[in-house]
C-alpha cells in the first residue's frame, strides 16, 4: 500500500492511498464470493454462480460493492501505519478502481493540531487577582439567611402585610371582567411587596384575608404586556424568624459559644467563601491569559462536536425549554475558548511530561477523608466508581498545570469591597 500524506494546515490532512492489484486481489475475490451469495440466477444455487458468469453480468456492481465495503478498511490501515488519529469522519474523493487495476482514493480529514507554546519566561502572563473585602453587613445578611432557613410559617387570619405570602388562584379576565378559558393558575404563592406584586398591587393585597378577592395587573409575557387577573385568596402565611439570642445560636451552630462568637465564625466562613471565589476567578483569568497568548488554531469539526455536546447537555437540564440554534449561537464563544484551552493544556502536559499517578489519587482521597472523617465511607464509595477517580485525576492535573503557569504570571492584586458588589446587584435588579 502506497500512502502519501499531505498537510493542508495545522489541523487539515489529506491522505492518498494507492493499492496495487496484487495486494487486493484476494480481498476482491472474497468480496466476489460474498456478492455471489446474494445473487439469484436461474440454474444456479446462491453462492454457486461461476466467477466468469458473475463478472460478465455484475462486474460493475461487484466493483462498486467492493469499494463501498473496503475504503474504510484500507483507510484505517493507512492511519494505523502512519500513527494518525483523526478527530472527524473522513471525506472520501477521487476513487478509482477497476478489476485488475490499482485501487486509488483520497480522504480529507482533521487532526488535533500540534500546539506551539511560547517560550515560558517570568511575567509572560499578566493577570489580575481580586481580593474581596467583607464588612458587617455581609455577616448580617448571612445570619438573616440562616434565620429564614429556621423560620416558622404561621397562618394569618387578620390580614396580609408586606412580606407575607398569599396562597391564591389567579384567573385572567378580559376587559368586561369575564374569565378567559384556559388562563387560570391554581395554588400560586405571591409575596406582598415583591415584583410584580408591589406598587398598586401591593396596596390591594395589604389586609387581604382567606376567601378575599382582588384584581391585580401583572406582565403576561417577556415584552411586559399587561394582563388583568382576579386573585382569589386561599390562605395568608407569614414567616416568623427566630430571635437573635443564645437559643438561635445553639440552633444555627452548636459549636458557637454566644452571638459574638457565632458572628466571628460566620465571618470566617464568608472570608473563606470569598477567598475560594477569588481563587476560582484567578485560575480562570490565568487560563484566559494563556489562551490569549497562544491563540491556537482548532479543527472546526472538534469545535462543532464540543458545542453540540454542550448544548445537548443544557437542553436536557432545561427539559427542552431552550431553542437549540439560539443556544448554539450563545455558547459558541465559550465552546471555542474551552477547546483552545484543551489543546494548550494537552501541549503543556506533553512538554512538561506531567502525570498523575494512582498513588497521587489515593493520597488525595485519604486527605479528603481526614478533612471529613464523618463521611469517610461515603467518600470511599464515591471514588470506587472509575469515572469519579478519573475526574479527580483530571482535577489534580489541572491544579498542576495552573501551578506551573503561575510561575510565569505577573499578578496584580485588586481590592474589591463587597458593599460595591451589593450596589451592583441592586442596580441590576
Amino acid at each position: 500500500m502506497n500512502i502519501k500524506l499531505k498537510e493542508i494546515n495545522s489541523y487539515s490532512r489529506e491522505v492518498m492511498i494507492d493499492l496495487p492489484w496484487d495486494e487486493i486481489e484476494q480481498d476482491f475475490a472474497n468480496a466476489t464470493k460474498k456478492f455471489s451469495k446474494r445473487v439469484k440466477l436461474p440454474g444456479f444455487r446462491p453462492g454457486k454462480v461461476p466467477k466468469k458468469v458473475l463478472m460478465n453480468q455484475f462486474q460493475s456492481s461487484i466493483e462498486a460493492d467492493f469499494v463501498d465495503n473496503s475504503v474504510n478498511t484500507y483507510y484505517l490501515k493507512a492511519l494505523k501505519e502512519k500513527e494518525i488519529v483523526p478527530v472527524n469522519m473522513g471525506n472520501v474523493s477521487d476513487v478509482h478502481f477497476h478489476h485488475g487495476e490499482h485501487f486509488k482514493f483520497k480522504v480529507a480529514f482533521e487532526v488535533e493540531p500540534e500546539i506551539k507554546l511560547p517560550r515560558m519566561k517570568k511575567n509572560l502572563l499578566k493577570v489580575d487577582k481580586t481580593l474581596y473585602i467583607t464588612d458587617d453587613e455581609d455577616i448580617d445578611l448571612a445570619i438573616e439567611e440562616v434565620r429564614h432557613g429556621h423560620a416558622e410559617v404561621k397562618t394569618i387570619e387578620d390580614g396580609a402585610k408586606v412580606g407575607d405570602f398569599v396562597v391564591c388562584d389567579l384567573q385572567e379576565i378580559d376587559d368586561s371582567g369575564l374569565p378567559i378559558i384556559g388562563k387560570k393558575l391554581e395554588t400560586r404563592y405571591v409575596k406582598v411587596g415583591q415584583p410584580p406584586f408591589d406598587g398598586d398591587n401591593e396596596n390591594k393585597l395589604i389586609g387581604v384575608k382567606p376567601t378575599g378577592i382582588v384584581k391585580v395587573v401583572v406582565p403576561v409575557d417577556e415584552k411586559n404586556n399587561l394582563g388583568t387577573y382576579e386573585l382569589s385568596v386561599k390562605n395568608v402565611e407569614r414567616q416568623v424568624l427566630p430571635e437573635l439570642n443564645d437559643d438561635f445560636v445553639k440552633l444555627a451552630d452548636s459549636n458557637a459559644k454566644d452571638l459574638t462568637d457565632y458572628r466571628e465564625k460566620v465571618n470566617e466562613k464568608l472570608d473563606q467563601a470569598y477567598s475560594n471565589r477569588s481563587d476560582e476567578a484567578f485560575d480562570q483569568s490565568l487560563c484566559d491569559a494563556m489562551v490569549e497568548k497562544v491563540n491556537p488554531e482548532f479543527p472546526p469539526s472538534m469545535a462543532e462536536s464540543y458545542l453540540n455536546h454542550m448544548v445537548d447537555d443544557l437542553l436536557k437540564k432545561n427539559e427542552g425549554q431552550m431553542d437549540k440554534e439560539k443556544a448554539k449561537e450563545l455558547y459558541k464563544p465559550m465552546a471555542e475558548r474551552n477547546l483552545k484551552w484543551y489543546l494548550i493544556r494537552n501541549a503543556i502536559i506533553k512538554s512538561q511530561t506531567f502525570e498523575i499517578s494512582k498513588e497521587n489519587i489515593a493520597l488525595e482521597i485519604d486527605e479528603r477523608k481526614k478533612l471529613n472523617p464523618d463521611h469517610s465511607k461515603d467518600i470511599d464509595n464515591y471514588f470506587k466508581k472509575p469515572s469519579n477517580r478519573s475526574r479527580l485525576g483530571d482535577d489534580l492535573m489541572e491544579k498542576k498545570i495552573l501551578a506551573y503557569l503561575k510561575e510565569f504570571a505577573k499578578i496584580k492584586e485588586v481590592n474589591l469591597a463587597t458593599k460595591d458588589l451589593r450596589k451592583q446587584s441592586e442596580v441590576k435588579s
